[in-house]
């Protein structure tokens, strides 16, 4: 074949190599895209017909799982403990197609009795783990503690440590046990060391039912609004006091939140994004969008 025509053809392969290179990098990205839901507390004096209709408009979102905080029952009473549990399955039956994730909150457990039911009815232990796609999940067990125990930090350790080559990494818990040095920007905690040393980017709580977002030495820290529990502020959602569930998008190593407010009666349907948030509500200038 002459030069002159196998140059041009040789340029026109290049280009299409490339082209199929780009192509397959842009797959492989896209193919650890994934949606989940993130729900606050249901209860804590729970608002009738509030949970039901939060888990409505998560489904609109149809996300790949749900995770919750933590609250999922009232309860306080060893005997009424397992008759709480089938009640809330029985709300959830019409959304058994989504994969849900518990965290054990202080009403969902408080005795030894109320720890087995959790286990047997969410059918999670007191604190696991789970990936997915190319993000580890990690959920502890602080429901009897205000301080997160020692144990907890042990099994987080470890945990971390064996999925070290996660590239995004979530740490849930009920109680926002950390809330005290992140608010005073002190670093000096065993959750932070951890959280900076295997590379967890996100660390989640309820228990307060209010939306703040923390951010210490690149680690955020997050308390979710409520999805059900009572709201101690029903007039300030520039306070962070609403009903809503979050949609956490992950595309390629970032997670995009959308804070989703509950739509009429019960809320005004506003969206806001993480940045809008801060230690004490509502960022000045931030504006939710319906």
């Amino acid at each position: 074949m002459p030069t002159r025509l196998i140059r041009p053809l040789c340029k026109t392969l290049n280009l299409s190599l490339l082209l199929c290179c780009a192509i397959a990098i842009w797959a492989s990205a896209r193919s650890h895209d994934f949606r989940f839901v993130i729900l606050g507390d249901r209860t804590g004096s729970a608002v009738p017909g509030v949970y039901q209709e939060v888990w409505r408009e998560a489904a609109l979102d149809h996300p790949d799982f749900v995770i919750n905080v933590g609250d999922t029952i009232e309860g306080g009473n060893d005997l009424t403990t397992d008759s709480q549990w089938k009640s809330v399955l029985q709300d959830l039956a019409p959304f058994r197609r989504f994969r849900i994730f518990y965290t054990p909150g202080n009403h969902d457990v408080w005795s030894l009795a109320s720890a087995q039911a959790y286990e047997k009815f969410t059918g999670h232990p007191l604190h696991y783990s789970f990936d997915y796609q190319n993000a580890h999940f990690t959920v502890l067990d602080n429901s009897r503690s205000d301080q997160l125990p020692s144990e907890e930090l042990a099994y987080l350790q470890k945990d971390l440590q064996a999925h070290a080559k996660q590239p995004i990494k979530f740490v849930f818990m009920h109680r926002p046990s950390w809330i005290v040095p992140v608010l005073f920007q002190n670093p000096d905690f065993p959750l932070q060391s951890l959280a900076k040393r295997w590379g967890v980017e996100y660390v989640v709580a309820g228990h307060l039912h209010q939306m703040l977002h923390f951010d210490l030495g690149g680690v955020t820290y997050l308390s979710m609004g409520s999805s059900g529990g009572h709201l101690r502020d029903k007039k300030e959602y520039e306070k962070g006091w609403f009903f809503q569930h979050t949609l956490v998008t992950i595309r390629g190593k970032t997670a995009i939140f959308s804070i989703k407010e509950i739509g009429p009666p019960f809320g005004r349907s506003r969206i806001t994004d993480l940045g809008d948030w801060g230690v004490a509500g509502l960022v000045t200038g931030s504006h939710a969008s319906q």
